[in-house]
């Protein structure tokens, strides 16, 4: 699989008006880095346009990438059950990935997801920052050190301050959580307890709506 060099920012592709409509155009035709050529196809983010709530996870996986749709497989099941029992509407939220190609290797017929590295990160994130202010959300909602690490940078690590209202000028408020990925990868024994962190975590978005 060969690697075509890219612009290395995506804000080379920005259109000139940033509404979500003309964001989701133009990031189909992507190439600020390598990854338009291994993932099929753009995963933009979807939802209410004038959404309270974004939630940002880390890239499609591989029924993301399939469909178009952020949040479509095994790990969109987890979020929007753990939404609805924190009582969140996710048709009244706005779901997106710090990086909009999906990553992945070959392992046998399997597409196994691979984690983008700095500088993807880096050059996706122009399209982050327009969606954030495309929808201007009141809760920035970050799921996973991707998207945490995209927005409040390098250094920051989610398992010491998950749940928790962050200083930040994204939005009024910004928090940041595991990714639900993480719940389907925990041992069985553990996910009920680790779902149920998860769900205590998305409250604190709740008591703010």
């Amino acid at each position: 699989m060969g690697e075509a060099p890219g612009t290395g920012s995506a804000a080379d592709f920005l259109p000139p008006q940033i509404t979500l409509p003309s964001l989701r155009e133009a990031a189909a035709g992507c190439r600020g880095c390598h990854l338009f050529e291994v993932g099929t196809q753009t995963v933009f983010g979807e939802g209410a346009a004038d959404a309270e709530v974004m939630l940002v996870g880390e890239q499609p996986g591989d029924q993301e990438d399939r469909a178009g749709r952020p949040f479509v497989g095994p790990a969109g099941r987890v979020l929007d059950d753990a939404l609805d029992a924190a009582g969140i509407d996710r048709s009244a939220t706005y779901v997106t990935n710090a990086v909009k190609h999906f990553k992945w290797q070959a392992r046998g017929k399997r597409r196994i997801h691979q984690k983008p590295n700095a500088a993807e990160m880096t050059a996706c994130r122009p399209w982050l920052e327009a969606e954030l202010a495309a929808v201007g959300p009141r809760v920035l909602v970050l799921l996973g050190a991707t998207a945490a690490q995209t927005l409040l940078g390098r250094q920051f690590r989610v398992t010491k301050a998950r749940g928790r209202l962050l200083e930040s000028e994204l939005a009024e408020h910004v928090t940041a959580t595991v990714h639900p990925s993480s719940i389907l990868r925990g041992e069985p024994a553990e996910r009920e307890a680790n779902f149920a962190a998860f769900v205590d975590d998305l409250k604190v978005v709740a008591e703010l709506l």
